[in-house]
């Protein structure tokens, strides 16, 4: 499979009219922190898309999960979103993510994939005014509101965030 690219992804904005735009920082961004810093923003403004496995018999159905990009992802949250065992749910791999998506693990956007995938948006995405996602590769960044990313993939809010006791 050919990997997509940037290039690739700011086709997809263009053709499904999203109100997004690809930035590329003078520095790589291929971690939460060095995204932030070469974007001069908070840590929770960069949000990380994740793929989950969620295992049905002998069948692997993908999901996709943003949120903050330091959050750790409850995958008990998970299981009870989609009432299922907790030993039922996988992180992809990297090989799955870039085939089910078209785009390398670190630098997976939001949307733009060979076939949509339901999308999970945890609620504290919402806090921030702007967020920077993924943007096809780990020098590329993508800007977008929450709400325009919900418009955008057709998600659901959840509550997927790991807490602290």
């Amino acid at each position: 499979m050919t990997s997509s690219t940037c290039q690739s992804l700011a086709l997809f904005i263009e053709q499904h009219a999203i109100e997004a735009a690809l930035v590329q920082p003078d520095q790589e961004t291929p971690t939460v922190a060095l995204a932030a810093l070469a974007l001069g923003c908070q840590t929770d403004q960069i949000v990380k898309s994740v793929l989950f496995l969620l295992k049905d018999g002998q069948q692997a159905d993908p999901v996709l999960v943003v949120t903050n990009g330091t959050a750790q992802i409850d995958f008990r949250k998970l299981a009870d979103l989609f009432q299922i065992g907790r030993k039922r749910i996988r992180l992809a791999q990297a090989d799955v993510v870039l085939a089910r998506t078209g785009y390398p693990a670190g630098g997976v956007p939001p949307f733009g994939f060979p076939q949509p995938l339901p999308t999970y948006i945890d609620c504290r995405v919402f806090d921030q005014p702007v967020v920077y996602g993924g943007g096809g590769d780990d020098h590329t960044m993508l800007r977008i509101t929450p709400a325009e990313l919900l418009r955008a993939t057709g998600g659901q809010v959840v509550d997927v965030r790991q807490t602290t006791p």
